[in-house]
Order: C-alpha cells, then structure tokens, then sequence
C-alpha cells in the first residue's frame, strides 16, 4: 500500500497507508525518493496556525473569510519538494519513460500520478544526487525574494532569516552582485551565510537591534531588505535596515499578530517601501518576463552547475517514518536542522 503523510490534529503527524491513485490518460505515475520538509509552511498545519484552518479562502475575493475553515484535520498531502522515478505511463505519453527521474510537487507521499506535462521539463539528469531536486521550490521562494528586493550589482541587502530559504537568498543576492549583510540568532547559520557569500554576520539578539547596526556599518542604511524568518520583530527591524526610501521585500509566513511592528516609527519617517513576495506571483514589473517555471529553472540550473551548494544545506534524512520525530524536533527550534528530507523506501543509496 502507498504511505502519505498526515496531521491528525494539531501537534501530531503520522505516516499512514493511502488508497493507489489511478493512472489516467496523459498522467504517468511516480514511486516518491526523498520529500524535502519547508519548515516555516508545514509547521503552520502542525501547529494549527495556517489561516486556511481557521477562515475560508474566498478566491474571487481575495479575502479570508471568517467562519468555515477551508479545510480541516486530518490534513493530507503537505510538501511541495519531491524527487522520484517515473515507474508508469499512459499510453499516450510520448514525453517521458519509465526510469526517469523528476522533481515536482505532489506532497509527502509515497506514490503519485501526475499529468506529464507538468514533469516533463523538470527531469533531472541521471548522474546527479536526486536530493538535489528537493530545493526547486524553495529556491524558488529565495529567488523571487531576491527579485522582489530588486537586488542590483554594488547596492547592499540586508537579509533576515538564514534558514534554508534564507540562505538561499544569501547565495542567490551575492550571484546578483549584492552586498549581503546577512541576521540571524544561531551562529552555525551565520557561518553558513558567510560561506554563501555575505559580507557581514549580524547575530539578530544584539543589543540595539540588527537594523540599527546594518545602518552604523553601512553608513547610512542597506539599499533593500529581505525579511524571511516570518518573524514581525525582524521585519520590523528590516524596516529600520533600510535607508529612506528603502525597499523591504516581506517573504515570510507570518502567523498571529504583528506586535513588534511599529509603524508609526522608522517606517513612516523614512518612508519605506515594502513589498509581499510569495511563491504564488512574481514581482510586479517582470510579469512579462518571469513566470514560476522560469524562477524553477534558474534555481535548478544554478544548482546542477554547482553555483549554489544546496547540498550542503541538507542536515537530516529520515525515513518517512520517523516524520514525528523530525517534526518534533523541528517545533522545538532545534538549531541543529538546516534542511530535512524525508527518504521513502524505493529511494536508492545515495552516492554522496
């Protein structure tokens, strides 16, 4: 029986047996390697925070709406960083064959069918380490943030957030020919940053604040800011980063209220800019230019070329399994995960 990820209720997550999904015409069917876990989205359903179980997505609106949720526990199907072989396909797939392998999105699962054309650009070649797959859509994430801070040769960014997604950023800012004055509280990712490409480590505790720090260092404040730890006390110290006029690019998952945020103070005097960047749409401006598909393929081909080293943000692999222990450790902020992946039990050995 095919194994898919679930939360049952909110502080629990199990692996339990799922129905096989019929293979339909145009779909070829893919057995599940490695699953990577974006912690900032998924701990949301874990937790019970993410607004889709407390209001009701009114996509016409545009607006959450108060009373039914949009969906309830036990929520199936999480995780949009899979890598797997096509071991099935329609007999009117021309595109793909069995044996290939892909990266894409269809959750923590250990089977999926898809359509094939929604796979069929996203092959990886057969020599790479497939783990590699999992960062398509979180780099993803990391590139449109980049994009959003409008991030040019010369000018200064000042990112906030060094997990995975953030480090990401910090890589992908320094490729962009930005100055990168990267904030976080745990000194390991901090180390990571410096070797990503950032020019100064800013521990985000220190007394006085990063923001007004990365003002002093840089004489005035960073050109833009890219705030990714979901956190409002760190946008609004990205706010306070930035010089007047300055543009923040707000990349994080916030949940609750916004207490830290004040802005009748350095965001109204300075009149900054800030911009929501999420996965969904690109910067406004390069719509005619960028669409999600291109943001996949500049990340993945970065990262095959060996430009960006995400292999070396994976800390944890883990039998989906022990997807509760992962979790666990992951709610409690454990600073020793960077990226963890969830290996299903058809994946290979890897090679690296």
């Amino acid at each position: 029986m095919p194994h898919i990820v679930q939360f049952p209720e909110p502080g629990r997550v199990e692996l339990v047996e799922t129905d096989a999904a019929l293979l339909t015409p145009g779909a070829v069917r893919v057995e599940t390697w490695y699953s990577g876990i974006s912690a900032g989205t998924e701990l949301t359903a874990y937790r019970g925070t993410n607004p889709y179980l407390n209001a009701t997505w009114d996509a016409q609106q545009r607006l959450f709406v108060p009373g039914r949720p949009s969906f309830g526990y036990p929520v199936q199907g999480w995780g949009y960083s899979e890598v797997g072989r096509v071991v099935e396909v329609a007999d009117d797939v021309v595109s793909l064959t069995p044996g290939d392998i892909v990266h894409g999105i269809w959750g923590h699962r250990s089977d999926a069918v898809l359509p094939a054309s929604t796979l069929e650009w996203r092959t990886l070649p057969s020599e790479t380490d497939p783990v590699l797959g999992t960062f398509a859509r979180v780099g993803s994430i990391a590139l449109n943030a980049v994009l959003a801070a409008d991030v040019r040769l010369g000018e200064r960014v000042a990112i906030f957030g060094q997990g995975v997604i953030g480090l990401l950023a910090t890589r992908l800012a320094a490729l962009s020919g930005g100055r990168v004055y990267a904030v976080d509280t745990v000194a390991s990712r901090l180390s990571k940053a410096a070797e990503l490409g950032a020019v100064e480590t800013i521990d985000a505790s220190r007394e006085g604040g990063a923001g007004a720090y990365i003002r002093t260092l840089t004489d005035g404040g960073a050109d833009s800011a890219i705030e990714l730890s979901g956190a409002d006390r760190a946008l609004h110290e990205a706010i306070r980063s930035v010089v007047v006029e300055g543009l923040v690019a707000a990349s994080g998952f916030y949940q609750g209220g916004a207490a830290h945020l004040r802005l009748g103070e350095e965001f109204h005097h300075n009149r900054v800019r800030i911009v929501a960047s999420q996965i969904s749409g690109v910067p406004v401006g390069l719509g005619g230019r960028w669409d999600q598909p291109r943001l996949v393929r500049t990340v993945m081909d970065l990262i095959l070329a060996g430009a960006v080293d995400a292999g070396a943000l994976v800390t944890d692999i883990v039998d989906a399994s022990d997807v509760a222990d992962v979790f666990a450790r992951l709610d409690s902020g454990d600073p020793g995960i960077l990226q963890a992946v969830l290996r299903f039990d058809a994946a290979p050995e890897r090679s690296r």
